[in-house]
C-alpha cells in the first residue's frame, strides 16, 4: 500500500512553501507530488515541478468535486501502475477543498486498494482563518479533517492574533494537534497517521460553485506591478486570490495576493505570462475591468 499525505489549507496559507520544503528534504525517497490547483492556470504546479520532475498537475477545479473525480482516478491509477515503488504521495489539495471526502473518494473508486490515506495537515494564519471563518465552511472542514494543523506566519503576527487564532482553532476541535511555524517549516512525520479515518465523511463539492468565479488573464505587454497591486486593493472584498507571472518594466514578476497579503518578487525569465483570478461569485465584472485598468 502507498501512503498519502494530504495537505489542505485556505488560499496564501502556504501550501506550497510547505510541499517545496517537503521536496526540498526527500529528494533521496521514492515519492510522487500531485498539486491540485482551483484555476485553471497551472502556477503551483509549475512551481513544485522546478524542484522534482515527479510532479503531477490537476489544474481547473478541486479533485473532491464529481468533475474531476475521474482525473484523479486516472493520475492515481497511473501513479500505481508506472510508479509501483513509490514510497508514498503527496497531495497539495486545493485551497477551495473539504477534504472530509477523500476517505469515501478512495474506498468508492477503490483506489483503497492501492493506498492509503495517512495524514492530513492543515495550515491556517491568522489573517485570512480569522476574516474567513464564518462565510467560508471549508475552512472548518479543513480544521475537522486535520491530523496536524499548522499555525503558520507566526513572525507575522502579535500574540495576541495567534492565541485568537489558537482558540478558534481549538473552538472546532478541541483535541487539535496544532504546531506554531514560519515559513510552513515543521517537523513532523509526512506518513504519520495511518488507518486513522474511518470517521471522515464529507461532500463533493459542487462542479460550478456559485459562490466562486474563476478567469485567467493573458498579459503580453510590460505591466507597473504597482498597477495590479492598486486594482485588487480596491477590489479586495471580492477577490481571493490572484497569481502568476507577468512583464513589468524592470523585468519578469511574481505577483501573489490571498487573505494573508501580497508577495511580489523578481523571477527569472522564460515563465509563463499570466495571472490566475479566484473571486467572489457575483463579481465577473472584475475581468473587463482589470483589462481596462492594466490597458489605460
Amino acid at each position: 500500500m502507498i501512503p498519502i499525505c494530504l495537505i489542505t489549507g485556505f488560499l496564501g496559507t502556504g501550501k506550497t512553501t510547505l510541499l517545496k520544503r517537503i521536496v526540498a528534504e526527500n529528494r533521496a525517497r521514492k515519492w510522487i507530488y500531485l498539486v491540485n490547483e482551483f484555476s485553471a492556470l497551472d502556477v503551483d504546479g509549475a512551481i513544485v515541478s522546478e524542484e522534482n520532475p515527479d510532479v503531477v498537475s490537476i489544474p481547473g477545479g478541486s479533485i473532491f468535486c464529481k468533475c474531476l473525480v475521474t482525473e484523479f482516478i486516472g493520475q492515481m491509477t497511473k501513479i500505481h501502475e508506472q510508479h509501483g515503488d513509490a514510497e508514498g504521495v503527496v497531495i497539495e489539495a486545493s485551497g477551495m477543498a473539504d477534504p472530509r471526502v477523500i476517505a469515501d473518494m478512495l474506498t468508492e473508486t477503490q483506489l483503497d486498494q492501492h493506498f492509503e490515506l495517512a495524514n492530513i495537515v492543515s495550515i491556517v494564519e491568522p489573517r485570512s482563518f480569522l476574516r474567513l471563518i464564518h462565510t467560508l465552511p471549508n475552512i472548518i472542514h479543513q480544521v475537522e479533517a486535520a491530523d496536524l494543523v499548522l499555525l503558520n506566519k507566526c513572525d507575522l503576527f502579535d500574540e495576541e492574533q495567534l492565541s485568537e487564532t489558537d482558540q478558534a482553532v481549538r473552538n472546532i476541535k478541541a483535541d487539535a494537534n496544532l504546531v506554531r511555524c514560519v515559513k510552513s517549516k515543521a517537523d513532523f512525520p509526512i506518513f504519520g497517521n495511518t488507518n486513522k479515518h474511518s470517521n471522515l465523511h464529507g461532500e463533493y463539492a459542487k462542479c460550478r460553485d456559485p459562490n466562486y468565479f474563476t478567469f485567467t488573464t493573458e498579459l503580453n505587454n510590460p505591466i507597473n506591478p504597482a498597477v495590479v497591486e492598486t486594482f485588487v486593493r480596491e477590489n479586495e472584498e471580492s477577490i481571493y486570490r490572484v497569481k502568476g507571472y507577468f512583464q513589468s518594466l524592470e523585468g519578469p514578476i511574481y505577483f501573489d495576493y490571498s487573505k494573508a497579503g501580497f508577495s511580489i518578487a523578481p523571477v527569472e525569465p522564460g515563465k509563463t505570462q499570466g495571472l490566475a483570478w479566484i473571486v467572489d461569485g457575483g463579481s465577473e465584472g472584475l475581468q473587463p475591468q482589470f483589462k481596462k485598468a492594466v490597458a489605460e
